[in-house]
């Protein structure tokens, strides 16, 4: 088949690259124009190294854009990765019209950062959608969906790249074939089970130590590798902002076993530290101080003089 592709970075070199691989013929490519000093997109460089045309429009809306793609009479228009709006008058322009990636069950989590919701809630299951683009935001008629499990200690870089992200580039193919040979069907999205989040930011990602360690241990996973889950840790007079990456969860079984306020290190050792939180503790193995590097956590509290209160000289 004959197709086009829209999206950008390291996604959408992966469906041109599947596409490619298995005799497709890739039409042209559009993809976002990159900000000054942002490093080159990685599905640009890709088709140019392959000799293939790309179009880097500034708006998928407008004339230019809907001229662009008719001249490349393409059978399908496959979305992977896509931030930029498409209106119907461009997505319609192909043979078969467009399908687009998003990774969730839609019509759940509809929105920009549909991974690290369902990790943030503490949900076990989440997975991918093929559907025809609408105007309005995730919310056209599926065409195919797969699933997979969040595990209980699975971080968003765990669930994208050995799930959502293979997952999806060969959903994409089979709902591209699906398409193309008039042997799919358009599911209409249940309004009533939809939900719409927002970006995961940094307001959104900020830990509050008096949640209960689940939730806490959730924040931490659902931003990891980005945003990143942070705090503040330190003495009253210096502390300093840091994001916490590897982390394990402690739970507390009795009484007895709780000791210290939420948010204080109760325990420093030779390579963790040791943080309360309601109904437990969080192990941090791996940080990263604001401006600075990822390093171990234990190597963070020798060089800030952090101690435990139990640790503390007499």
């Amino acid at each position: 088949m004959r197709i086009a592709i829209i999206g950008q970075q390291d996604f959408g070199k992966a469906v041109l690259e599947a596409f490619l691989a298995r005799g497709d013929e890739v039409a042209g490519v559009f993809c976002k124009p990159e900000k000054p000093g942002e490093k080159p997109d990685a599905l640009r460089a890709a088709a140019e190294g392959l000799g293939l045309k790309v179009l880097q429009l500034p708006s998928l809306k407008g004339p230019e854009a809907e001229q662009a793609l008719r001249a490349l009479d393409v059978d399908l228009g496959v979305m992977a990765y896509v931030l930029q709006f498409a209106p119907q008058s461009f997505v319609n322009i192909p043979k078969h019209g467009t399908i687009q990636y998003h990774p969730s069950l839609l019509p759940k989590y509809r929105g920009p950062s549909s991974i690290n919701w369902p990790i943030a809630r503490g949900d076990t299951q989440t997975g991918l959608t093929i559907f025809r683009p609408t105007d309005g935001l995730d919310e056209g008629p599926v065409i195919l969906q797969k699933t997979c499990a969040i595990g209980p200690d699975d971080t968003l870089g765990d669930v994208y790249f050995n799930h959502l992200f293979p997952l999806g580039v060969a959903a994409l193919l089979e709902a591209a074939d699906l398409v193309v040979a008039g042997r799919h069907t358009e599911t209409v999205q249940d309004e009533n089970q939809a939900s719409y989040e927002g970006w995961f930011k940094a307001e959104e990602s900020r830990i509050n130590w008096a949640n209960h360690v689940d939730q806490v241990y959730n924040l931490i996973r659902a931003c990891n590798p980005a945003p990143g889950a942070w705090c503040e840790l330190g003495g009253p007079q210096d502390k300093v902002k840091v994001a916490l990456y590897d982390c394990r969860k402690h739970p507390v079984r009795t009484y007895g076993a709780v000791r210290g306020k939420p948010g204080e290190i109760v325990r420093i050792t030779e390579q963790s530290l040791f943080i309360n939180a309601q109904g437990g503790m969080i192990e941090v193995l791996r940080l990263k101080p604001e401006g600075g590097k990822k390093m171990g956590a234990a190597d963070f509290a020798r060089e800030r003089g952090l101690t435990a209160p139990a640790q503390a000289p007499a």
